[in-house]
């Protein structure tokens, strides 16, 4: 079929689907020709309407972290094939969404090193074992295109000043930009990083992370709680201090102005470059204790304010993140840091700010070993969950890491899935990203049963082919309100332009509208519904 005639067919489709539609409190008469019903959806949704009290929302974080460093989850170990490293990246894909996830967040610079061909350092010796050593395809690439085959958001996850996990800097790489510029490197607790009071390592690594963002379809980037190691002149970064130090009272402001201005450039250069990308940090949990300062949490824990320099809260009242994850690693009534009273803080610390906020969790402490007794509570992750359903201002969770919520000991993810991810959910919406232009709003013209459920076939609208589709199903025609939550959603599917799908738990009767998202997250208008009916001719050929 020409473009010509392609375009004539879904225009034709697109007029008997708004000829059909009628107010939800009538049905359309069923088409004599195809044997298939139609319904109105005038009403069905509202793009930031509630749904109905306690219902799973249509929106929530769901995500993991996929650790590179020494080889905690992917590559699983140095010396696989590329055909291997693909082997197990796809299945950690397998398993993000058996886990109703919709995000994960992949460590792809661990250590001043890349994941993919980098102009400004070399590649990582987690994927060869030798720094330097060409995998032999680009990984990155590869990481984006099987996410988004899946339907996931793929998060690039940087760590900014970390440069090896060893302090001979004979070893690095000798075209390592720390052999260079051997006066960017601070070694401290037998690691070595760049100095981050030096505004030419500032820029670098700016840099150095920008190529990814610019050269590859990421959907957001993200720092881990590493900035500076330690709070005191251990880490030596006396020379840099006394060349640029000057006005500061001492030389912990003058480090948090240090990472202030990281911040809040990578913010400045993200929006130039790529606007929809998203830009966040998950940081260690406590900002600061409330008996260091009355507007800190009522906790008793390592302060990133003061021990890593790292003005979190300041950071969301400024406006500088679009979201921010505290990694909230304790279990509820810890004495020193209570997640019941943490998440209550942050929660206080993000309303209004239209910095979201999204908590991080520890799968990795559910049933390890060596742990306090309460992380061998089963339910003890599910428990934060629904504490977090009490503060509206949470919008999801990020699980550290895939290889427990993989592994998930005494059964604590089995316990969220089934607790709180019966239903799948779309990423969150960037606020700043709202009023963007949605995607066309998607055809339906065919629903009918065949072996195995329910067929559906969608044609997408529209210049630009969606990022995947929300599938609603319902068992009677849709009424106001039932599409602004998860009640009757029963699959996100990456979208084509023409896609067929089956619903394996459809029956004839039920009833579907199909939304378009984009990438962004941004949502069309529904489909007109359509009505499952036996197997008949098919209008849409």
């Amino acid at each position: 079929m020409s473009s010509s005639s392609r375009r004539a067919v879904l225009r034709g489709l697109a007029l008997a689907a708004a000829a059909t539609a009628v107010p939800l409190s009538g049905r359309a008469p069923a088409s004599a020709s195809s044997g298939i019903s139609h319904e109105g959806s005038s009403g069905t949704f509202h793009e930031g309407s509630s749904g109905a009290a306690g219902a799973p929302p249509l929106r929530q974080m769901r995500g993991m972290w996929i650790a590179s460093v020494v080889n905690i989850n992917w590559p699983s170990r140095t010396g696989l094939s590329a055909a291997q490293q693909k082997a197990e990246y796809v299945a950690w894909l397998d398993l993000a969404r058996a886990r109703g996830l919709n995000s994960v967040f992949v460590q792809i610079r661990p250590t001043a090193d890349a994941f993919w061909p980098s102009p400004y350092e070399p590649w990582s010796q987690y994927l060869t074992g030798v720094q330097g050593g060409d995998p032999g395809y680009d990984p990155l690439a590869f990481l984006v295109a099987e996410t988004h085959r899946r339907g996931l958001a793929f998060h690039a996850w940087f760590n900014p000043y970390r440069v090896s996990m060893q302090a001979d800097p004979a070893l690095l790489h000798p075209d390592h930009p720390g052999r260079r510029h051997p006066e960017w490197i601070v070694p401290y607790g037998g690691k070595l990083y760049y100095n981050p009071g030096m505004p030419e390592v500032r820029a670098f690594v700016q840099d150095a992370m920008m190529d990814a963002v610019t050269r590859y379809d990421i959907d957001g980037l993200h720092f881990d709680d590493y900035f500076y190691p330690v709070n005191t002149t251990a880490f030596d970064d006396s020379e840099a201090y006394a060349r640029h130090g000057g006005g500061f009272p001492d030389l912990a402001a003058w480090r948090r102005e240090n990472v202030d201005l990281l911040v809040r450039e990578m913010q400045q250069r993200v929006r130039r470059a790529k606007p929809e990308v998203a830009w966040g940090i998950s940081p260690s949990g406590i900002w600061r204790n409330r008996a260091t300062d009355p507007l800190g949490s009522e906790t008793g824990g390592g302060q990133s304010y003061d021990n890593l320099h790292a003005d979190t809260r300041g950071w969301v009242k400024k406006g500088w993140l679009d979201y921010i994850a505290p990694q909230l690693y304790w279990y509820i009534g810890q004495s020193n840091a209570d997640y019941a009273k943490l998440v209550p803080w942050w929660s206080d610390v993000a309303a209004g700010t239209g910095t979201q906020l999204w908590i991080g969790q520890a799968a990795y402490k559910a049933g390890a070993a060596g742990q306090p007794v309460e992380w061998s509570r089963p339910d003890e992750l599910s428990r934060h969950l629904t504490l977090n359903q009490d503060h509206p201002e949470v919008g999801g969770d990020i699980w550290y890491n895939s290889g427990d919520v993989r592994d998930d000991r005494i059964g604590s993810i089995s316990a969220v899935v089934t607790g709180h991810y019966t239903r799948p959910a779309l990423p969150p919406l960037l606020p700043r990203l709202a009023s963007g232009r949605a995607p066309g709003r998607p055809l339906v013209p065919l629903a009918r049963l065949v072996d195995g459920g329910v067929e559906l076939r969608v044609l997408a609208t529209g210049r630009d082919v969606p990022f995947q589709y929300a599938i609603f199903r319902l068992d009677r025609p849709a009424r106001p309100g039932d599409l602004a939550d998860a009640r009757h959603l029963i699959a996100t599917v990456p979208a084509g332009r023409d896609l067929r799908w089956v619903d394996p738990a459809g029956t004839v009767g039920a009833h579907y509208h199909v939304v378009a998202v984009d990438r962004a997250g941004r949502l069309s208008p529904p489909s007109a519904g359509r009505r499952a009916v036996r197997a008949g001719r098919d209008p849409g050929r």
